[in-house]
């Protein structure tokens, strides 16, 4: 059998350590950070609950990120105002447009971590 799953992300940074304490304190995201009660954990990993994942290489030209990024990481989350309302509390700037939003695809808002890599946040439909 092939891949089964996503096994990881791995990119550079200038701080890691920092920019690891600040995806923890903001987003829950990290080793150590655990999505699905009861899910194992420890110190390099992150619990984590199942769904898909969409994995899409865009043209290079595309404006649906910035220009002078390479990537962009999407995060699926609930309650995407609570999460909204938090980011904005702790002065982190959060972008909302009314066209991102779809009833069949969900909620979206965009923030850039203090390294400025882009993060969409995305809340999937009710169902």
């Amino acid at each position: 059998m092939g891949v089964v799953a996503m096994g990881g992300l791995f990119f550079r940074a200038h701080d890691p350590e920092a920019l690891t304490a600040w995806y923890r304190e903001h987003l829950n995201v990290g080793g150590g950070c655990n999505a699905d009660p009861g899910g194992e954990t420890n110190a390099y990993l992150w619990g984590t609950q199942g769904g898909p994942v969409v994995f899409a290489p865009f043209k290079q030209d595309s404006d649906y990120f910035a220009a002078d990024q390479q990537f962009m990481i999407n995060f699926r989350v609930t309650d995407l105002d609570d999460l909204v309302a938090n980011l904005e509390a702790a002065g982190i700037d959060v972008v909302r447009k009314a066209e991102w939003d779809d009833p069949a695809v969900g909620r979206f808002a965009r923030i850039h971590d203090p390294e400025g890599h882009a993060i969409e946040l995305w809340e999937a439909p009710a169902k």
